[in-house]
């Protein structure tokens, strides 16, 4: 088994139903602003010259950019989210085989990072290799050793075309989008390799750890996915899930106070791409200076959830019988914990009505409808999140109103499976049937610092818990089983 690029040559080194978008020539290139330097006070002589060259003498910006929509049905009207720069050197691809390994990079903090020190550069010149070794490194791979090289990078913070009537500057999105098309240009021309940088600005199937950026660059340079290379193939990024560490001075982890501390990465995002689509991943550290792997935590970790056909288990079924002519049952779960999907598969089969904010809107109209339900002789499920005991004790107080048991469903899921499931729903139509929207962190992050969990000491009958358990076909699994955010 050949082991994937590493520094020297050696070392160690899921897809959806959710179409990809049409592709849409970009507008033309947006001149940028002139560039700020510190302690420059006069206009270099370069730039002096440069300014007055003919255009038919300056050097051709050899970065080519067009820009792709997000849609789940590529349909023209859905506005573009992906921003494409192919960099085409002046002698062109001598070598036109098709190259099947793939050596994918990201952007900030692995190829990159800014000169100023700063977290985030405005400036197109604010930017430097991440190591000296870094633009050899990468030309050694196309040139000798036979691999593609491409640049993938989630770029939230560019809006390609900004809402018309958001409020704030109405040119600053064009600006932010300019001068990092500047810098791009500037990274590919000093690399001068044939290459492709694309940029996923929005939250969707692009984004990694989602795999729509893969996608669009096999087609781009004509390699069905499943003729690509996956096993001499690699991704490199900074975003790997490593946990905090200390360095000794030996260079071996340590206790506290014994040396240098790592701070653990921002995410598992550039890990999880990876491993979605099939090929070997390796930080900066490990892949440009050889250094040994750091310890990674998952928040959510796939391996934990395998497939097992479907089929509950002896002891395993999740009973849900009814025990009364009318009765009130109340969820209290996070969204995207699965209560809508349990109450369609254990309830509604039973004869339960649902009350759901979502579909009505406002808790006064759930009240007034979960009343005359009760009034009619009807069982009903109140399908919110209910996570605090206040909000709790109001549905209480309806049941005994109306003189029936009222039991709660308790869905002990974890943040980051809901957010999962939350990714998984919205970016895919055939497990979406309700077709909801991905929720914003806020949703998550709201629920769970309201949360006290429920107890028979609110007025339950009793209180069911249910902990999480993929139910579906294979080929949905197939789906819910990539890592989505």
């Amino acid at each position: 088994m050949t082991n994937p690029p590493s520094p020297g040559g050696g070392g160690d080194g899921g897809g959806s139903d959710t179409a990809i978008g049409k592709r849409k020539a970009a507008e033309k290139p947006i001149s940028p602003p002139p560039v700020k330097r510190k302690a420059q006070s006069a206009i270099s002589k370069g730039a002096v010259a440069s300014f007055f060259t003919p255009t038919s003498q300056k050097p051709k910006d050899r970065t080519v950019w067009t820009e792709r929509d997000g849609g789940a049905d590529g349909q023209d009207s859905s506005p573009a989210t992906l921003l494409v720069g192919r960099f085409e050197p002046e002698v062109g691809e001598e070598d036109r085989r098709k190259r099947r390994k793939i050596a994918a990079f990201d952007l900030d903090s692995t190829l990159i990072v800014t000169l100023s020190g700063k977290k985030f550069g405005n400036d197109p010149a604010d930017w430097k290799w991440w190591d000296p070794s870094v633009p050899t490194r990468l030309r050694r791979l196309y040139t000798e050793e036979g691999y593609r090289v491409i640049i993938v990078s989630n770029q939230a913070g560019l809006t390609l075309h900004p809402d018309p009537n958001a409020k704030g500057p109405k040119n600053a999105g064009k600006a932010k989008v300019a001068n990092f098309k500047q810098k791009c240009a500037a990274v590919l021309a000093q690399l001068n390799i044939p290459t492709t940088v694309y940029a996923a600005t929005a939250r969707d199937n692009y984004r990694k750890p989602r795999t729509g950026m893969w996608s669009e660059l096999c087609a781009d340079y004509g390699i069905p996915e499943d003729e690509v290379d996956l096993q001499n193939s690699v991704f490199v990024g900074d975003a790997g899930g490593r946990t905090a560490s200390v360095v000794g001075k030996d260079g071996g982890r340590a206790g506290a106070g014994a040396g240098a501390a790592t701070a653990k990465d921002f995410s598992c995002s550039d890990r999880n791409f990876a491993h979605n689509v099939g090929v070997a991943y390796k930080t900066p550290e490990e892949f440009f200076l050889d250094e040994p792997p750091r310890e990674f935590a998952r928040e959510f970790d796939l391996a934990l959830h395998p497939y097992d056909d479907g089929k509950e288990k002896e002891g395993e079924q999740v009973l849900f019988e009814k025990a009364e002519a009318r009765e009130v049952v109340l969820f209290c779960g996070p969204p995207g914990a699965g209560k809508s999907t349990f109450y369609w598969k254990h309830l509604k089969p039973l004869g339960y009505e649902r009350v759901n904010q979502d579909t009505l809107k406002t808790r006064a109209k759930c009240f007034k409808a979960a009343a005359e339900f009760l009034d009619d002789g009807c069982s009903i499920v109140v399908d919110n999140t209910n996570p605090d005991p206040d909000g709790r004790k109001e549905w209480v107080e309806l049941a005994r109103k109306h003189d029936v048991p009222i039991r709660c469903v308790w869905f002990k899921i974890p943040k980051a499976l809901c957010e999962h499931n939350d990714a998984v729903r919205a970016l895919n139509k055939s497990l979406n049937p309700e077709a909801r929207s991905a929720l914003p962190p806020l949703a998550f992050n709201g629920f769970f610092s309201r949360l006290r969990e429920p107890t028979v000491k609110e007025g339950f009958q009793h209180v069911l818990p249910i902990e999480f358990k993929f139910r579906g076909t294979e080929e949905e699994y197939a789906i819910w089983a990539q890592y989505w955010s």
